[in-house]
């Protein structure tokens, strides 16, 4: 990666920062839009493989986003993604928390809070599918399996996320997946 790739890509992610409402997964289907498709950097099985590296690493989960730009362009791509995921997001949440705290009750800040869940969930889910996707036979299974996750978020939302983990092993092992 060069130096104006970089700085495209670091643009690119200050402008992404501001989806992070819900966590790092919320921007990992535009991420992956821009390193494998719009920059070629990565693979769909490549950017996979550099999230789940992310997610083994030790720290905050946010450098997932760092460990994909890392493998994506070395030290530019690793910074490029990392400050742009960083920077915006950090600074309006330091101005934005004593604003919230002092005006709880504020209807559009009520409206915000309520709003974003939905987004939050379709993003994640756009996630978890993006990522599933290169590791998928067949078309018909991921719907299957799709489904048969959310009937069971539906029917038993208070389920551990351990016992979640485990039925994802189970559906691995059997070759489900």
């Amino acid at each position: 990666m060069n130096l104006p790739e970089a700085l495209q890509l670091f643009i690119q992610c200050l402008l992404l920062s501001l989806l992070t409402v819900g966590g790092y997964a919320t921007v990992l289907p535009e991420l992956q839009r821009l390193l494998v498709r719009e920059h070629a950097l990565l693979s769909d099985a490549g950017f996979a493989q550099a999230v789940a590296m992310g997610q083994a690493a030790p720290g905050p989960n946010i450098l997932v986003v760092g460990v994909v730009g890392w493998v994506a362009g070395g030290w530019l791509g690793l910074l490029a993604c990392l400050i742009g995921i960083l920077l915006p997001s950090t600074l309006l949440v330091w101005r934005f928390a004593r604003w919230s705290q002092a005006n709880r009750q504020h209807r559009g800040l009520r409206a915000f809070q309520v709003g974003a869940a939905p987004l939050v969930l379709g993003l994640s889910a756009a996630s978890g599918w993006l990522l599933a996707l290169p590791f998928i036979d067949g078309f018909g299974t991921a719907w299957l399996l799709l489904a048969l996750v959310a009937v069971g978020v539906v029917l038993r939302p208070a389920w551990p996320p351990l016992l979640w983990l485990l039925l994802g092993a189970v559906f691995g092992s059997l070759g489900w997946v």
